[in-house]
């Protein structure tokens, strides 16, 4: 894998994406679908925030914890908007900035995915997934063991 070509060689560009006013409910049936673990929310192409799984973990976690002063927590999930756990302010890319780049913004701010705007219009997303995927693909790209 070149380290300096552009993200678009490794990108997702077939996204799911949400919209403020989708649930959290909404947001983890996309997760056990498609299995992925990032969801962007946009309004039409604008990229708005990014909600993870990880995110949605620490918030029904926390309303597990206060469940006995609270409705069910299946109830909260099943109306709450991702707007109001979605991280707002992302970290952006463009699409022909370098897959080092990338690379050196998730060394950095220990996050794994960057959504990836060209023009103020949401084009794709990278992953962590997406390197690796590409890594291991990579016929250049191999491990050996020595004795």
């Amino acid at each position: 894998m070149n380290l300096l070509g552009p993200i678009s060689d490794i990108m997702s560009t077939n996204l799911l994406t949400l919209t403020e006013h989708s649930t959290v409910e909404d947001a983890e049936k996309a997760f056990k679908a498609k299995r992925i673990h990032h969801l962007p929310v946009v309004e039409g192409r604008k990229l708005l925030g990014i909600v993870s799984k990880s995110d949605i973990l620490g918030m029904t976690n926390g309303v597990k914890k206060l469940e006995e002063m609270l409705v069910d927590c299946k109830n909260v999930t099943s109306e709450m908007s991702v707007n109001r756990i979605m991280t707002k302010g992302v970290a952006t890319l463009s699409s022909s900035d370098k897959i080092n780049v990338a690379l050196e913004v998730f060394k950095e701010n220990l996050f794994h995915a960057i959504p990836v705007v060209d023009e103020g219009e949401l084009v794709g997303i990278v992953t962590t997934f997406d390197i690796i995927n590409k890594l291991s693909a990579d016929n250049e790209a191999h491990a050996s063991y020595d004795k």
